[in-house]
């Protein structure tokens, strides 16, 4: 099968809060992606993500509860190989295109190597390019604390520089320069608000890891090496709640997730005071938040609120409740803050009953 005959695959990654799905969200409604299959991964026990994209079902297929260089990454070659089958049968609408969205903890090396090398669909599909989202406000700090965002940066084409607006300009050029000294040969776009021309991400040209710098080569070497081992998975384990590594490109130590369920609404002004409550206590560990909220003072329409680290976006009110599950769901993505710290500042400020906080099942 030709290059010309593939499907082109088109990775969006970046680190937590940096601005994907919000850039995905706003590309699925431009004409240029009609006829675009995106993939979206989550790192978390209650799947958001996929209900905050404005997109046909058809359109969407949800890989979760996992980091996407783990074992997710057998249910991504089986998802595109499936994909690729009911395309050719006629069973879906056809598709020129697929986009994958990484979850944020996610070293797109191994996402990489598995799309080159996976014999169920190398012949199907190629990669067309790698879009990495940069958050401006806190991506120096993310850089300095997280490996995983420098890997996303070195393996991009193309790299899109969010929340400009929040960020001041001395800051946003340190930023620049620091982007341009880990990878000179990316183009990189400021974006406001995940408006971003289609241009600017699609039809990047043929991924090459061997035009990167050396690391990334290696990276390759290792991604290859894990691939060739039998039960392993580049020398780290899932726990179920978190996902640790123990070799150089590991996940931070530390690092979880845990979600919410909520069953009664809650009020508008004690949830906003449990919110500066969380960032004031442990911001700096608030890796990733997000939840769709029911307000009690608007029952009909949702709130969904992002957050990451100290900053809070404002709440945006959807026109209508993705799903009939109208329970509160919050996702936390975290640094050691355990669970019932958050449960019991719930009580205590959003002034939410114990007997209403459920736990997902495992």
């Amino acid at each position: 099968m030709g290059t010309a005959d593939q499907i082109p695959v088109t990775v969006l990654t970046g680190f937590l809060g940096s601005g994907k799905t919000t850039v995905l969200n706003h590309l699925l409604r431009q004409p240029e992606l009609n006829g675009v299959v995106a993939i979206i991964n989550e790192f978390g026990e209650v799947a958001l993500d996929h209900l905050l994209v404005e997109s046909s079902e058809d359109r969407l297929a949800l890989l979760d509860n996992g980091c996407i260089c783990c074992s997710v990454r057998e249910d991504l070659i089986e998802t595109l190989a499936d994909l690729a089958s009911r395309r050719a049968d006629g069973t879906i609408p056809p598709f020129h295109r697929v986009l994958v969205e990484t979850t944020g903890l996610a070293d797109p090396v191994p996402v990489l190597h598995t799309l080159m090398t996976a014999s169920d669909i190398v012949g199907r599909y190629r990669i067309d390019g790698v879009v990495a989202t940069v958050d401006a406000v806190n991506g120096t700090h993310t850089l300095a604390a997280h490996s995983e965002a420098v890997r996303q940066i070195a393996v991009a084409d193309r790299l899109l520089v969010t929340k400009t607006d929040l960020a001041a300009d001395d800051a946003l050029a340190r930023l620049d320069a620091q982007l341009a000294a880990i990878n000179p040969v990316a183009t990189r776009s400021h974006v406001r608000n995940g408006i971003v021309d289609p241009a600017k991400v699609l039809d990047a040209g043929l991924f090459d890891p061997a035009a990167r710098c050396a690391d990334v080569v290696r990276w390759f070497d290792l991604a290859a090496q894990a691939a060739n081992t039998p039960q392993h998975h580049g020398d780290h384990h899932c726990d179920g709640e978190a996902c640790s590594h123990h070799s150089h490109h590991a996940h931070d130590t530390g690092v979880s997730s845990y979600s919410l369920i909520i069953d009664e609404p809650i009020q508008r002004e004690a949830f906003a005071r449990w919110l500066d409550y969380v960032a004031a206590l442990r911001g700096e560990d608030l890796l990733r938040f997000k939840a769709i909220v029911h307000v009690a003072e608007q029952p009909d329409a949702p709130m969904v609120v992002h957050g990451v680290q100290h900053v809070f976006h404002p709440p945006i009110a959807l026109a209508g409740w993705p799903s009939a599950d109208r329970r509160s769901r919050l996702v936390f993505i975290v640094r050691g803050i355990p669970r019932q710290i958050i449960e019991n500042t719930l009580c205590k400020f959003a002034a939410v009953s114990r007997a209403a906080i459920q736990r997902p099942a495992a």
